[in-house]
């Protein structure tokens, strides 16, 4: 494969096939990050569990310590005193069957997430086709299913992530920009990762972290370890 001048300048500037300590290995994504654009950071973790068995899904939420970096865009679909709570909680868009309907026949889909009330869910199944592919889809695994619509709109602002397993078996999630530095990177990076072991399945058998590496969103992967203090 043929790399650009800087991404192969950046694959010189440390030894590919050895595992860093976290703070080591965001230090180099973060000297490797060349772009003019704050670049995210993401992690990438290949968990020695089997995908395809429903008792070894790896799933969940949390606020990262120091959010994300990017302003998600929320859409609440709900009536009534929800509504307005949710509207009140900072929400960009706040709808019920008429928001469906703008999705249904513009292919609107000027949101980052939706949030919605149970009681709406039979009203957001009609288009869970449309919703699905885009991982759109509302969830009570994933806090976006709730009665306490301010409280989800309020996390999400925060910078709350969703991780889950691929098909692949690798988890891949945004843990922060290159402005934020080494030192909240690396508090987003232990929260991620902590969570991530509360998660390991019953049913996971041998090694559960295969490999974690970090990168930015133009810089090459650095290999990187956990252990928890």
């Amino acid at each position: 494969m043929k790399y650009g001048k800087k991404y192969a300048d950046s694959l010189k500037s440390y030894e590919r096939s050895k595992t860093y300590e976290a703070s080591e290995a965001i230090g180099i994504v973060l000297a490797n990050a060349k772009a003019k654009f704050d670049e995210t950071v993401e992690i990438h973790i290949r968990l020695g569990v089997d995908p395809r068995q429903a008792d070894q899904q790896v799933r969940g939420v949390l606020v990262l310590p120091n959010g994300t970096g990017k302003t998600k865009k929320v859409l609440v679909i709900a009536k009534g005193e929800r509504a307005d709570a949710a509207q009140a909680a900072g929400a960009d868009f706040v709808g019920a069957e008429e928001m469906i309907q703008k999705i249904q026949t513009e292919n609107w889909f000027g949101f980052d997430v939706m949030i919605t009330t149970p009681d709406m869910m039979g009203v957001v199944g009609r288009i869970g086709r449309l919703l699905g592919p885009k991982g759109l889809m509302p969830n009570p695994k994933s806090g976006t299913v709730t009665m306490d619509v301010a409280k989800a709109v309020a996390e999400v602002k925060a910078g709350k992530v969703e991780y889950r397993l691929d098909k692949t078996a690798i988890i891949h999630c945004p843990i922060g920009k290159k402005s934020f530095g080494q030192e909240k990177l690396l508090e987003n990076f232990n929260a991620l990762m902590d969570a991530i072991i509360k998660a390991k399945p019953a049913a996971a058998k041998g090694q559960y972290l295969k490999s974690v590496t970090l990168a930015s969103t133009m810089g090459p992967g650095v290999r990187t370890t956990y252990s928890k203090a």
